[in-house]
Formats: C-alpha cells, sequence, structure tokens
C-alpha cells in the first residue's frame, strides 16, 4: 500500500511539472497554426508547411537525466526539450523566414539558437533548432519554460526520423555499414532541398494561385450560405447555379466578380436588417 501511494504521488508530482509544458505546447502549436493561416487567406505562400508538437515522454525524461546527471529539481532550467514543437518547411530558405518570423515575435523570447544546416552534424544531421523561453499562465502565476523549436524541410525530417530509430535500436553503438548508409541517404537529402529550390518560384506561383482560388471560393460558399437565412429562396438557388456554371469554366478573374456582386447583395440585405 506504501509503495501504491509513493507511486501515485510521483504520478502526480509529474502531472504538476508537466502541466505548464503541454499548455505551452497547445499555445505554440495555436500561434503557429495560425500563421499558417494569416500567409493563406490573404492567398500568400506559407514558410510553414505544417506544424506539430509533443511533451517529451517521462521515460524519455528519465533517461536524459540518468544521461546527463541532471537531479529532480534542475529538470526545469537544465533540460530545454520537454516541450517541443516541430515545424516542417517545403524548402530551406524557408527554414529561415521562419527563423526571422519567431525573432520579430514579443510572445517568445529566444534563449539559444542552433544552425545544424549551416553547421551539419557528423552524422549526416541538418535542421535549425531554437531554444525558447516562454510565459505560461497557470493557476499559479506566470511561470517561464523553456521549449525548443525544430524547424527543417520534409526531407530533413524523413532522414532524421530513420536516424532517431536506429540510434534507438542500437543504443548509440551503430554499425559502421549502416552509419555510411545514412551518411549517404543525407547527402541524398542535401540534394533534394537543391533540386527543390531551383523550382520554388514555380511551385510558389502554382500554390500561391491554388490557396487563392480556394480563399475565393470559400468567402462565395459562406456568402450563399448565410443568404439563404435571410434572402429569397429561388434567388439564392438561381446564384448557387449562376455559381456553379462559374466555377467549371475555372476562369478566376470571373470568379472575383462574382464574388464581389455576391458582396454587395450581402451587404445590401445587412443593410435592410439593420
Amino acid at each position: 500500500e506504501l509503495a501504491g501511494g509513493i507511486l501515485f504521488m510521483e504520478i502526480q508530482l509529474w502531472k504538476e511539472i508537466l502541466s505548464p509544458y503541454e499548455q505551452a505546447v497547445d499555445e505554440l502549436l495555436l500561434k503557429f497554426k495560425h500563421i499558417i493561416k494569416d500567409y493563406r487567406s490573404q492567398g500568400m505562400y506559407s514558410p510553414i508547411e505544417n506544424v506539430t508538437g509533443r511533451v517529451k515522454r517521462i521515460s524519455s525524461i528519465l533517461d536524459k537525466m540518468q544521461k546527463k546527471h541532471i537531479p529532480m529539481d534542475h529538470i526545469v532550467e537544465e533540460m530545454d526539450d520537454i516541450a517541443g514543437i516541430r515545424i516542417m518547411c517545403q524548402f530551406e530558405e524557408d527554414i529561415y523566414k521562419v527563423v526571422e518570423i519567431i525573432r520579430n515575435r514579443k510572445d517568445m523570447s529566444i534563449r539559444e539558437e542552433k544552425d545544424y544546416i549551416t553547421n551539419v552534424k557528423a552524422s549526416g544531421y541538418r535542421s535549425y533548432h531554437i531554444i525558447l523561453n516562454y510565459d505560461v499562465y497557470t493557476i499559479k502565476g506566470l511561470q517561464t519554460i523553456q521549449a525548443e523549436i525544430q524547424i527543417r524541410t520534409m526531407a530533413m525530417d524523413f532522414w532524421a526520423t530513420i536516424e532517431h530509430s536506429l540510434q534507438y535500436k542500437y543504443r548509440h553503438n551503430m554499425p559502421e555499414h549502416i552509419r555510411e548508409k545514412l551518411l549517404n541517404a543525407a547527402n541524398a537529402t542535401v540534394a533534394l532541398d537543391k533540386e527543390m529550390s531551383s523550382v520554388r518560384g514555380e511551385i510558389m506561383d502554382a500554390q500561391n494561385s491554388f490557396n487563392y482560388k480556394a480563399s475565393v471560393v470559400a468567402d462565395i460558399l459562406t456568402n450563399i450560405q448565410n443568404l439563404y437565412y435571410v434572402g429569397n429562396q429561388r434567388e439564392v438557388v438561381k446564384i448557387q447555379n449562376e455559381f456553379y456554371d462559374i466555377y467549371q469554366k475555372d476562369d478566376l478573374e470571373k470568379l472575383e466578380d462574382f464574388s464581389k456582386q455576391l458582396d454587395i447583395i450581402a451587404e445590401g440585405y445587412k443593410a435592410q436588417g439593420l
């Protein structure tokens, strides 16, 4: 019973320690997702393709504490990756744009930067790491914690995921022939990122055009939906059919004109309602 009580206390203690980190990950994810949304809603190319986050598992924290001889009461100061955010970019150039975005924000302050793209690790690992001081407001008040942000391309991430699994399997005693293959694969990801960068302009134009059209269509559909509640049903069905006709012609200019006309109709109904 006593052992069970101690274990429960430990679990409660871990929950208390990790709770602000979970809050930080949730908040940071929301903020970076909003950056993507802001770019795309304005028909612009987003340097962030997607973002994920996690709080380090207790077993991983214990492993690191043991390996680096970190006492329990020093993990907040000495462990900088309990809260982790991974930002994925399509192109290497985007990584440095994301770094600038973070540098210019007032709601997160950079503690340390590690550029493993300019200074590739011996293993072939490439990524850009930022350690943040991030403020979370809990019921106990303000708490400043550390969070690690990894910014990388999808090619870098693919390689890093494989390498991480192999390091775990071999417990840092990786056979030489596997290490060599990994290094060759790392060089291949460098070549892939360079090739992607060479057609970056064309890819961005295509994606911008697609995102802008999607945004115009979304606005039109929202307006049509709103008109169903306030307008003449027959008129709304007519508007909807007209939209489908224009949409099938795949003419962006006509879609834009239609969207503007719809805005005027919607404003007219709003004015009547007032």
